[in-house]
């Protein structure tokens, strides 16, 4: 089992930035792939961002493409979702998403599941 934690959500300004962090609570060469999600009010879960473990793979959604970007520290075990030029329509719940199943958009390929934490973009 993997627990998840994420961090650094908060209320920004449009234009503002936000570093969201995802702590995991151990390391397993069965988790490829660590994903960002998001879910808005009244809005189904959707892709954010991914990457692997030891880099050099990434991947986005077309919303937030140049603007956001996802790395890793496997030293820490923990993934970064770095969101710059915010927009109102990024005002969401961020769910940090481990998966043991390959390389996939889909939320039903990630297999443990942060909290979440409230990113809210607003004057």
């Amino acid at each position: 089992q993997v627990q998840l934690v994420e961090s650094g959500g908060g209320l920004v300004q449009p234009g503002g930035s936000l570093r969201l962090s995802c702590a995991a609570s151990r390391r397993t060469f069965s988790i490829y792939a660590m994903g960002w999600f998001r879910q808005a009010p009244g809005k189904e879960r959707e892709f954010v961002a991914a990457t692997i473990w030891s880099g050099g793979r990434t991947m986005y959604t077309d919303s937030v493409k140049g603007r956001f970007t996802i790395s890793s520290d496997s030293a820490k075990n923990t993934v970064y979702l770095q969101m710059n030029s915010l927009k109102p329509e990024d005002t969401a719940v961020y769910y940090c998403a481990a998966g043991r199943g390959g390389w996939s958009q889909a939320a039903s390929s990630y297999d443990y599941w942060g909290q979440g934490t409230q990113v809210t973009v607003s004057s």
